[in-house]
């Protein structure tokens, strides 16, 4: 699983004219999913968003992490993470999941999400999204498990 990870002030997600999610400070996460992916890779992609240590300490580094900050986690399906861009002028989306298989591991995340987090909001999978945010630094990080 691949997580895009931006550090925000605020972001919401919009579907059809209503916000089905919105943050404030915390972290903004696109999630595409590829092929082969289970369980085990979607617990670890949110066990390092998580604890990844990207919001700043009292003396400005990067050490504290969304859950030490109490901060909300916004996570967005968005299948094109997993596209292949190697060759050519358009992208190959043989690596994605298919769309059963990414909306039952996005589900499967977003659950454990809200188990594990207080602060947990989501895109809706297959929608027209659209997503607006404040990255805050800007601070963006690619992680996959």
């Amino acid at each position: 699983m691949i997580g895009l990870l931006q550090r925000v002030s605020q972001a919401s997600v919009t579907v059809e004219d209503k916000t089905v999610g919105a943050i404030g400070r915390g972290l903004l996460a696109l999630v595409g999913v590829e092929r082969d992916d289970n369980e085990a890779q979607a617990n670890r992609l949110l066990e390092r968003l998580l604890g990844y240590r990207i919001f700043p300490d009292v003396e400005g580094k990067m050490n504290l992490s969304v859950q030490d900050i109490g901060g909300g986690l916004l996570l967005v399906p968005q299948f094109t993470l997993a596209a292949d861009t190697q060759k050519g002028m358009r992208a190959s989306f043989t690596p994605a999941a298919t769309p059963a298989e990414g909306r039952r591991l996005f589900d499967y995340l977003l659950a454990q999400a809200r188990r594990q987090h207080p602060q947990v909001e989501a895109g809706i999978f297959g929608a027209d999204m659209q997503v607006a945010l404040t990255n805050d630094g800007p601070v963006t990080f690619w992680l996959k498990s």
